[in-house]
This record gives C-alpha cells, sequence and structure tokens, in this order.
C-alpha cells in the first residue's frame, strides 16, 4: 500500500527540532507509519529547479498539509508573502485537508505577518496550540486518526482513542483531574489551570470522541475504570521463594486510575524489600537506600501500565520473588523493537500515546525512549546486574535482580549443586550456619565445614562468630566485573 505524503510546513529555523520530531514520531508509530510518509524540504537533494516550483508542488500533490507556526513570519517575497503563508494558501486553494498547530499559548511576541497568518487561519478552521514537542505529537496523532477515519481508511479508532462504552462525563471524577492538572503545571507548566472544566481539559488532551470520553480517559480519570475495563487492574503477588508456588504470603489485586495502579504497585514493592537507613553526617534527615533502587522499579512498572495492550484479557502482573522482581506486561513489542534493541539508543514508540501523554506531562514517564537505558544505568550504580528483558508469547517480562548472586554468576563461579543451595536460603535468611547447610543439602559435617570454607576463601561469603555460635553470611557487595 502507498503511503499518504504529510508535508509539514514553517518556518525552517524556529521549528526546525519540531519539524523533526514529528516526522520520527509518524514513521516510528506502528498506525501511523502504515498509511503516511513525511514530506520535509530540507531533506530534498540538491537540484536545478526553482525553489518555489519545488515545494509549492509537493504541498499540491500532498495527501494533508500540516502548518507549524511560531513567533516568526519568515522571509517574504515580491508577493509581501512568507513561504509558510504561500504554503497555506496553495493547500487552501487546492482543498486539502489542513492541520494548524501553533506554538505558545501567548501571543505577545509573534511578527506581526504571523499574527495575520494565524488570524486567516483561524477563520478558516480550527487550529490547536501546543506547548512543547510531546503536546504537539499527540495533538498531530489524534488529527490524524480522525482523518483516516474520514477517509475510510480505519474502520474502529485505535483503543485508547475510541469512545468508551456506555461512559460519559458523570464517570470522570473532577478532582482526579484537578489534581493531574496541579502536577501537570508544576512539573511540565502546563497551560491549563487547575480549575479548567473537565470538558475543555479532556478536549486539550485529545480525550474526546465525538463529544464522549474515550477509554484513554477513563483509564486516566475515571471515578471507576474497571467498570468499564475490568482487566486495566494490576495485581502483585510476593514469594518468599524463587518459583511460583501455593500458598502465595501476600496477594493483592489493585484497581484505579492508571496513576492509582502505578503508584499502589510501586509501593506494594518497594514495603517489602530491604531498606537501609543511613546516619544524618550530611543532613537532617537520614538517607534511605533500597535493595532495588525505587526509580528503577517504578519505571518497570510505568512501562508495564502504558505500553500493555488494553485490549487483552490478561492483567500485569507484579511479582516479587526472594531473588529477583519480575513484571509481565500483557502485549508485544512494537514490530521495529526487539529485546536487544532496548539496550540501545532507540525511538520512543507508545502503544497508547494518549494515555501516555498525560503520564508525561505528571512526571510519570518521559517520551524519549531512555526508560530502559535509565534503568540499565541505575542498576549498574547499585552494584546490581543489569535488567533482562524477553517476550513471552503475548506478554512481555522484564526481570530484576535482587542481588548480583544470579545463576549466570553462580554457574560461572563453578561453584557445585550444594554450594548453590546456600545463596537461595541466604535470600530468604540472611545467614547460614554448618547445621543449617548439613539439613539443607543433606551432606556431612565435615562436607559442610569444607565447603562453607572455600566460599569464605573466595570471599562470598563472611563467617561471623566463634565455636556453637559461628555463622555465615553474604559478602554485602561485589562488582559486577569481577573484580572486589
Amino acid at each position: 500500500m502507498d503511503r499518504a505524503v504529510i508535508f509539514i510546513s514553517g518556518v525552517q529555523k524556529e521549528l526546525q527540532a519540531e519539524r523533526r520530531a514529528l516526522k520520527q514520531f509518524v514513521h516510528t508509530d506502528p498506525l501511523l507509519s502504515r498509511y503516511f510518509q513525511v514530506f520535509l524540504f530540507v531533506d530534498l537533494p540538491a537540484s536545478d529547479r526553482m525553489v518555489d516550483d519545488v515545494y509549492l508542488g509537493e504541498v499540491a500533490s500532498c495527501a494533508v498539509y500540516v502548518g507549524l507556526f511560531g513567533e516568526k513570519y519568515g522571509n517574504t517575497g515580491i508577493d509581501g508573502l512568507s513561504p509558510t503563508h504561500r504554503e497555506f494558501n496553495v493547500a487552501t486553494a487546492t482543498s486539502k485537508p489542513r492541520l494548524i498547530f501553533v506554538k505558545g499559548a501567548h501571543d505577545d511576541q509573534r511578527d506581526a505577518g504571523m499574527l495575520r497568518l494565524i488570524r486567516e487561519a483561524g477563520s478558516q478552521l480550527l487550529r490547536r496550540r501546543f506547548v512543547g514537542i510531546t503536546d504537539l505529537t499527540t495533538c498531530l496523532y489524534a488529527s490524524l486518526v480522525e482523518h483516516l477515519e474520514r477517509e475510510g481508511a480505519l474502520n474502529t479508532r485505535p483503543f485508547d482513542a475510541a469512545a468508551c462504552p456506555d461512559a460519559t462525563g458523570v464517570d470522570i471524577s473532577a478532582d482526579k483531574l484537578k489534581r493531574f492538572l496541579a502536577l501537570a503545571r508544576r512539573g511540565r507548566q502546563y497551560a491549563l489551570a487547575e480549575d479548567t472544566p473537565y470538558d475543555q481539559a479532556l478536549a486539550h488532551l485529545n480525550l474526546f470522541d465525538r463529544e464522549r470520553p474515550t477509554r484513554a480517559a477513563i483509564l486516566l480519570f475515571g471515578r471507576e475504570p474497571q467498570r468499564f475495563l475490568p482487566t486495566s487492574e494490576v495485581k502483585c503477588l510476593h514469594y518468599h521463594g524463587t518459583e511460583v508456588r501455593k500458598p502465595i504470603p501476600s496477594y493483592q489485586i489493585y484497581k484505579g486510575t492508571v496513576f492509582d495502579l502505578i503508584d499502589q504497585a510501586v509501593d506494594f514493592v518497594m514495603s517489602r524489600i530491604a531498606r537501609s537507613v543511613g546516619t544524618r553526617a550530611h543532613g537532617p534527615q537520614a538517607p534511605v537506600s533500597y535493595e532495588l533502587p525505587r526509580e528503577v522499579v517504578a519505571e518497570a512498572i510505568v512501562n508495564a501500565v502504558v505500553h500493555r495492550d488494553y485490549a487483552s484479557n490478561a492483567s500485569v502482573q507484579v511479582m516479587l520473588f526472594a531473588d529477583r522482581l519480575e513484571v509481565w506486561n500483557p502485549g508485544k513489542l512494537p514490530p521495529e523493537l526487539t529485546p536487544e534493541l532496548l539496550r540501545q539508543p532507540h525511538a520512543s514508540i507508545p502503544r497508547n500515546p494518549l494515555i501516555c501523554e498525560p503520564l508525561f506531562l505528571a512526571r510519570y514517564a518521559e517520551k524519549a525512549g531512555t526508560g530502559t537505558l535509565d534503568m540499565i544505568a541505575h542498576c549498574r550504580e547499585a552494584g546490581l546486574p543489569e535488567p533482562e528483558f524477553r517476550q513471552e508469547g503475548e506478554q512481555f517480562v522484564l526481570r530484576l535482580a535482587r542481588d548480583v548472586w544470579t545463576a549466570a554468576l553462580l554457574t560461572e563461579l563453578g561453584l557445585n549443586d550444594r554450594q548453590r543451595q546456600v545463596f537461595a536460603f541466604l535470600r530468604s535468611t540472611g545467614r547460614i550456619t554448618s547445621g543449617d547447610y548439613q539439613r539443607l543439602t543433606g551432606c556431612q559435617r565435615k562436607t559442610a565445614t569444607r565447603d562453607l570454607g572455600d566460599l569464605v576463601k573466595e570471599a562470598l561469603l563472611e563467617r561471623r562468630g566463634r565455636g556453637r555460635g559461628t555463622h555465615y553470611l553474604l559478602v554485602e557487595q561485589r562488582d559486577m566485573n569481577g573484580s572486589e
């Protein structure tokens, strides 16, 4: 299928970053990339054709015209018009679908010519304002989906952009929306005030479908999201061992908005892992550190909630074991990504852009494709193994080791089967004696003494106490590159 061309107009120097961002967004989005390709004048090779003929000809032949209007009007020709103004006029004369986005909430710094162009466009069609690239990409996404619907290319809207069946404005919580607007204004200088009416706020976030709240709106700000989308809940399970085995010591099913789900799931994990409290040597408040960095746990859970397949009958599962944390996310990676590519710089390709945008505005998430790289960096800084990413059928799995003593490292160290059992035991108890070792492995006292002594010599265990009080602890820190 030939992809339709989107012509993106705007003053080259002022709006260069925005134009490039839109092109990358369209070309990497799983839906939009199937239908569209982007034309940028700066990407054309050198030619002996007249400049006006080239770019105005592209406008006349494109499928959709996107106008980015900033502060500068641009250089004028003998007709007194800038190239952007000429492009808009050609798009109008050739009856192209025109999507106009105005940068900034205020007009006091704009050139007179640009103000004239904005007024001219506003008299003919609805224009949208944007305050940043993430805001712009979300607006474009919603507008292009509507265009595809009008053209008959889509029989149904994407899941997050479609109206939530049976939901009305009554199902939106004004308090939850107000809290979000406060976070967005404080964290990202969002343009809307806290007391903005709910219909205006949802419209600005592209969360209406024919004047009805979308599924994304219900998931973000609904009074009872699970009444409409039952599997949007998050299941959290805590196992004391290293395997899935009943009875489950702690099992919680969390409900609420995506913000609630993230907060509750992160608290579930952080309240059940080891923490240490430092001294007040450097300030009035003692620092607290956890065996798993909070930012890594939060990023893992945010990614699962934001990027899951909400059409799936499965729920996000957060499972804490004695040796690891696993987060299971219904859905597959986009075709452009693989688990290996998540370890490299990559584009952000959100499955649910309309859910992702408010989470970004509230500083729950970033939209630069750096989340997995940040997780890797934080784990390294904490002396932990890097996260593992894998696809298990229809589930994407993220695994975080709770300490350095992973199965791979124990295999690399050449430990025997008896010695390997020590580490699983210590994860649960924190200490082991010779008697514990004998009962655990079924070996004789002499063998236990030799095995434990070898682990001490290898600086894997630390011996404490004397006589009957002798016991062994894990060495607290070990550099993952092999150096002590």
